[in-house]
């Protein structure tokens, strides 16, 4: 059978969406809160706001803590920004990170379509390609899907530089909205910054894709490794201790930076690898997500500290 857009969602459907859509239920709102708003006000804080709704600028300013006020629309916008850059074609375990990201983006706007919410999209490979305007429907999901399916793969291309693709959504998505930044974050540095823009913006997730063998290396023997965004190739022996510890401590360092990026910029993770199960790996992700919600209110009705909960993430 042809991998088609429409034979992906008919895929999806029985063994995600479904299933996803049905686990989520009353809890919906709760895990995709704190999007579809348009700013109404500024005031001051009271015990029992939410923490992230302080304007720090305002705040800093008055010497006292501010919350922006919002009206909230029933419908959602959601907007996916898109890594398709070569290394994202790399695949070792059961698919590809390619093709993993194609699953998520179906699952998740076709969960968020049923309801009568927007989706679009940013599409990235190494520049931006294509940014489509946020509507609803399944026709708009199998728009989207056709395509990252049918766009040309090309061998290389510029280095990743993922801040492009951040900052081209911060320019083109003016009203609030739910953004999943989708990515290896294989990139050039810089794009931090641009990160905690959109997240004090928006309400932002970033899904990072990943495969076993980039943080674990195989004994293999000696091998040609291409890197899939400048094709250079690289003469190496993965049957060296010392070389694979060497590597493995190189990725250990990389995760720990990310992982304070996210802490920083207050931006919720959702990890994805190529050896597990999509639907398990979101459904934990809404789980931790909803009960990091309802630490924080509990604590903040309780009288909580604003500082400590904004430092929190």
């Amino acid at each position: 059978m042809p991998r088609t857009p429409e034979h992906v969602l008919q895929r999806l459907d029985w063994t995600v969406i479904r299933r996803l859509d049905g686990m989520l239920q009353g809890d919906y709102r709760t895990v995709f809160r704190g999007n579809g708003l348009d700013l109404a006000d500024i005031r001051e804080y009271v015990p029992g706001d939410d923490v992230r709704y302080i304007d720090w600028n305002v705040t800093a300013r008055m010497d006292v803590p501010y919350v922006r006020e919002y009206l909230e629309e029933r419908e959602i916008s959601a907007h996916f920004l898109l890594d398709l850059s070569p290394s994202m074609d790399f695949g070792t375990a059961q698919t590809k990170k390619l093709d993993l990201l194609i699953d998520l983006v179906g699952a998740l706007s076709r969960v968020l379509t049923r309801r009568g919410n927007r989706v679009g999209a940013v599409l990235y490979g190494g520049v931006v390609e294509r940014v489509i305007p946020a509507r609803t429907g399944r026709i708009q999901v199998l728009r989207i899907l056709d395509e990252l399916m049918d766009r040309p793969r090309p061998k290389s291309a510029p280095f990743t530089r993922l801040g492009d693709l951040l900052e081209t959504a911060a320019r083109t998505i003016t009203r609030r909205s739910l953004l999943f930044v989708v990515s290896d974050l294989i990139t050039a540095p810089g794009w931090e910054r641009a990160l905690g823009g959109l997240a004090r913006r928006h309400e932002v997730v970033a899904v990072r894709i990943t495969d076993p063998r980039e943080h674990d290396l195989p004994d293999i023997g000696a091998i040609y490794m291409t890197d899939a965004e400048t094709g250079e190739q690289l003469f190496i022996d993965t049957s060296d201790p010392r070389f694979r510890a060497r590597f493995a401590e190189i990725a250990r360092r990389r995760e720990e930076q990310l992982l304070a990026t996210f802490r920083r910029t207050h931006v919720d993770v959702l990890s994805l690898s190529t050896e597990a199960d999509l639907l398990t790996s979101i459904l934990r992700f809404a789980t931790r997500r909803k009960l990091a919600h309802g630490k924080r209110q509990g604590a903040i009705g309780a009288g909580g500290s604003v500082t400590a909960w904004a430092g929190a993430g």
